[in-house]
């Protein structure tokens, strides 16, 4: 029994750690010469507890560098500040350089013999060289965008450059004064570390890649430029009323010699048509006349007869008494017998 016990107050120290926990990031990377703000998030039962933060992983071994409480000041170029409202402290690190470089805790201290402090670890790695911002950026024609390059200290003084890559020829340089401006483009060093390039008046052409550069180090940035819209969005409204949709009617065009003569040309045209078919009509049906009047006078005078015959058909009872006609052509005469 006595066993069971022991192994009890030999875990009470860590029961915090498994029901309670502070949170950070695991690793961060900063420019060297810049500045760092590293979050610390705790449980709610922690709002009234100090916090410190320190250098190390171990909390044996851990070097203190700042506190909450008033009687332990902060080292230099290290604050730390707590909202326990947002149940959350923060620590800011300022003029980092490579030694910089290595373990940090931070941590909520319990302050008594049977629970260990609730921290939580992070890496803090300080580079030297170049980082940008936004390595890919876009603007619609016409607009302006601002790439954001940070430098080390180490370049501090050194020239910076901007170019399209690919074209060595079209680089372009802060010189001693620190900055460039034309119609196109502006440079900015503020010599504490960042130097701004702004793109103006962004053409579709200018869309592609870039670098900037401090000293040998360079960053690549990707610009992307869109087309101007060239439409209004159409918005869901009520349809517009007669005397609005009137207003968008396009004015009737004046009439003028030049519009007037081409009318008169298709006036002549239509006209001309006109006639000839009419002359073509007129010539068909008085060919039809002319052969009817030219056919033989015999065959008329036939025809006529046999229609004479026709008529009377009807009444004559003996065919001995029907008239036979023959033809003499030579004399062009009719015999009836």
């Amino acid at each position: 029994m006595l066993q069971p016990f022991i192994l009890a107050l030999s875990l009470l120290p860590w029961i915090p750690a498994f029901l309670c926990r502070v949170t950070t990031e695991g690793e961060l990377t900063v420019m060297e010469g810049q500045s760092l703000i590293v979050p610390c998030h705790y449980d709610p039962q922690y709002a009234g507890y100090v916090k410190y933060w320190c250098r190390g992983k171990m909390r044996e071994f851990c070097s203190s560098l700042a506190r909450t409480d008033p009687a332990n000041s902060a080292a230099e170029k290290v604050s730390i500040f707590d909202d326990p409202v947002q149940q959350v402290f923060t620590v800011s690190m300022s003029d980092l350089k490579e030694g910089d470089s290595g373990w940090y805790m931070c941590g909520v201290e319990i302050g008594n013999v049977w629970t260990r402090d609730v921290v939580a670890s992070t890496y803090i790695k300080v580079i030297h060289g170049m980082s940008v911002v936004n390595s890919r950026l876009s603007g619609e024609e016409g607009s302006s965008v601002t790439v954001e390059c940070h430098y080390s200290e180490r370049y501090r003084d050194s020239e910076k450059k901007w170019c399209r890559s690919g074209d060595w020829s079209s680089c372009l340089l802060t010189g001693s004064e620190e900055s460039y401006e034309d119609t196109s483009v502006a440079i900015s060093d503020d010599r504490t570390g960042a130097f701004t390039i702004t793109l103006k008046k962004l053409q579709m052409r200018d869309s592609g890649w870039y670098w900037c550069s401090a000293g040998e180090h360079q960053m690549l940035v990707h610009v992307l430029v869109t087309p101007r819209p060239t439409t209004t969005a159409v918005t869901a409204t009520s349809p517009p009323t007669p005397s609005q949709s009137a207003a968008y009617l396009p004015p009737p065009k004046p009439i003028t010699k030049e519009s007037w003569n081409s009318h008169s040309h298709i006036l002549e045209t239509l006209l001309v048509c006109a006639s000839i078919m009419l002359l073509v009509g007129l010539a068909i049906w008085g060919r039809k006349l002319w052969k009817q009047h030219r056919q033989d006078p015999v065959l008329r005078q036939v025809n006529m007869i046999k229609a004479r015959h026709n008529e009377y058909s009807g009444d004559v009872g003996d065919p001995q008494s029907a008239a036979v006609v023959f033809l003499n052509r030579d004399s062009q005469e009719v015999h009836l017998y």
